[in-house]
């Protein structure tokens, strides 16, 4: 790392790490003691909204009012770390992040995602990842809390769309909850993978866009209606993600599809 980086990252993430457990400590000392762990979203709320000014990063969303009540499965492309920041600031409801795994060791950021109750997730192929992961989705969602998936599996290396895997779609179907598509432009550019700082500052605009819920079809075979339902979120988060100027991988083929149920489909990579 050179000088200039060494800079851009200190001026940058020491602010954020006193900031994280600043509001870490919040969630941790009075979200058990408020109902429904309020104080926890209270904090994470204004965690993401202070991190993202403090990194002079502005969030412009739209489709806001495309948000149903109740339970639901929100979908979006993922770029960046600092995707979090900017949909947590954003998007409304108590919604659980599907979130990886090694997040959760992070000290205050880490201890709050499990207290808060959000879902850590294996970014690994393998039967009893996919499996425990659809379960962990399915008990969020069957405890009246919407979730967030990252249905691509990782971070995109070029800020490009890539195709869904289907963890998320399984519990949607299983759960009968509608899926809301969600699209983010401009994390990618900000702080690609593997960078250790934003950049610059000559690009602080974010760009959220929210598209309408997808119902879950309500009959047929349990595989059937999830590749379906993939297919027609990931279509959604497409146009919703070239309108806001982002960039959508060439059609090459869907994933194979299959009508098994995941008991039998079970290296079906599960991560949101």
């Amino acid at each position: 790392m050179d000088l200039r980086s060494a800079w851009l990252a200190t001026r940058q993430w020491v602010p954020f790490t006193l900031r994280t457990m600043a509001y870490g400590t919040v969630s941790l000392t009075l979200g058990p003691l408020t109902p429904q762990r309020s104080a926890s979203l209270w904090a994470m709320r204004r965690w993401c909204q202070a991190s993202a000014r403090g990194l002079d990063i502005e969030i412009q969303a739209s489709g806001l009012e495309n948000v149903p009540p109740g339970v639901f499965v929100y979908c979006s492309n993922h770029q960046s770390l600092l995707d979090i920041l900017a949909l947590g600031a954003v998007l409304p409801g108590d919604f659980k992040w599907a979130a990886k795994r090694s997040l959760m060791k992070i000290p205050f950021l880490g201890w709050h995602l499990r207290l808060a109750g959000h879902v850590p997730v294996d970014r690994t192929v393998g039967s009893r990842a996919a499996v425990e992961a659809i379960s962990r989705f399915e008990e969020v969602l069957k405890s009246g809390k919407p979730l967030l998936v990252f249905p691509e599996g990782t971070r995109s290396e070029d800020g490009i769309l890539r195709q869904f895997k289907n963890g998320g779609f399984y519990a949607a179907v299983r759960a009968g909850v509608p899926v809301v598509p969600v699209a983010i432009d401009g994390t990618h550019l900000l702080m690609k993978k593997g960078a250790l700082d934003t950049g610059d500052g000559t690009l602080r605009i974010i760009r959220v866009r929210v598209g309408a819920p997808i119902a879950v079809r309500p009959e047929g075979r349990e595989g059937a209606r999830v590749n379906e339902l993939r297919e027609r979120a990931h279509a959604a988060v497409s146009e919703l993600l070239r309108s806001i100027g982002g960039r959508v991988e060439a059609p090459a083929g869907a994933p194979a599809a299959s009508d098994a149920p995941a008991s039998d489909a079970r290296t079906e990579q599960a991560s949101g």
